[in-house]
């Protein structure tokens, strides 16, 4: 009887293997053999920024040791425009799968990743998926469409026609689009002040096409001419607001489209130019409350 027992636990096991061969064979490649540090990034889209920041850096190396090396690798999958990833933890990194973790679940720290990297690749969402292998997979559902982007660039490659040549210093430049971008678009107070949504004012789309923005279209739309000038720049936000940092003569200046863009009450369309090209302590001193912004996030600035 104990031996029928003993035989009948051993063919059980071996069907259980035969029938769970492929999992079992796939959980065991990837903890032991699968090559962890020979993970490449694979191409990169026209919209890699190639810049390093203070607060994330692209990077080659996708075996994190440490938390930074994890924001590092985040950021560049954001930046080189990939919707989706994959690299492991290393064994030895025992809190790596806790760090990524955190990273996911803090809104701020992947906003502010999302600042840095072309709008064209940012992100509306970013989810992550971790296992017990230590495998992490990052899926990314971009905030441009194709046909979004295709609409954008043509129209901004017409206003450049318009606006910009070659006799116009960079500040003149600048300064022209700051204005054009004011001129040809309005304020969506309805979104802002009572969540209605009929534009695409968060994006660069509602700000140059739909003629609607609110303080996200107008930093994208100014990031996107930025862009295309070539212009070191990244976006800075608050839980309040968010703007453009801009790399100017050796020195980074703040830009703030939406509060040059001021709501009237007698809604008459004007512009102004009172946060045009400042310092930072220059900012500061116009106004504290919504551009009192983190400066551990944002250290060029500081």
């Amino acid at each position: 009887m104990k031996r029928l027992f003993t035989l009948f636990i051993l063919i059980l096991m071996i069907a259980i293997t035969i029938y769970y061969k492929e999992q079992i064979l796939q959980l065991y490649y990837q903890k032991v053999y699968y090559p962890k540090n020979e993970v490449n990034l694979g191409e990169k889209n026209e919209y890699y920024r190639d810049y390093n920041f203070s607060y994330v850096q692209n990077t080659n190396d996708f075996v994190p040791n440490n938390r930074q090396e994890l924001l590092n690798i985040f950021y560049t999958v954001i930046n080189a425009g990939k919707e989706k990833f994959t690299f492991y933890c290393p064994d030895q990194y025992e809190t790596c799968i806790d760090e990524v973790t955190s990273i996911a679940k803090d809104q701020v720290v992947l906003s502010t990743i999302n600042n840095y990297v072309h709008p064209f690749n940012s992100f509306k969402d970013i989810s992550t998926q971790t296992d017990d292998t230590g495998k992490i997979v990052l899926s990314i559902t971009k905030t441009y469409s194709k046909e979004d982007i295709d609409t954008i660039k043509s129209v901004i490659s017409n206003i450049k026609n318009e606006i910009i040549n070659n006799n116009l210093t960079i500040e003149d430049q600048l300064k022209a689009i700051h204005d054009y971008i004011i001129n040809n678009s309005i304020y969506d107070s309805n979104r802002a002040d009572n969540n209605i949504v009929e534009y695409k004012s968060d994006t660069a789309y509602g700000t140059l096409i739909e003629g609607y923005g609110i303080c996200g279209g107008y930093a994208d739309a100014f990031q996107l001419f930025l862009e295309d000038l070539n212009i070191k720049s990244f976006r800075v936000a608050t839980d309040k607001h968010i703007w453009n940092a801009v790399y100017l003569y050796n020195s980074w200046y703040h830009y703030d489209l939406t509060w040059d863009d001021p709501v009237t009450n007698t809604h008459e369309q004007i512009i102004d130019d009172n946060f045009l090209k400042l310092t930072t302590s220059e900012l500061l001193t116009k106004e504290h409350e919504q551009h009192n912004f983190d400066v551990n996030y944002y250290k060029e600035l500081a």
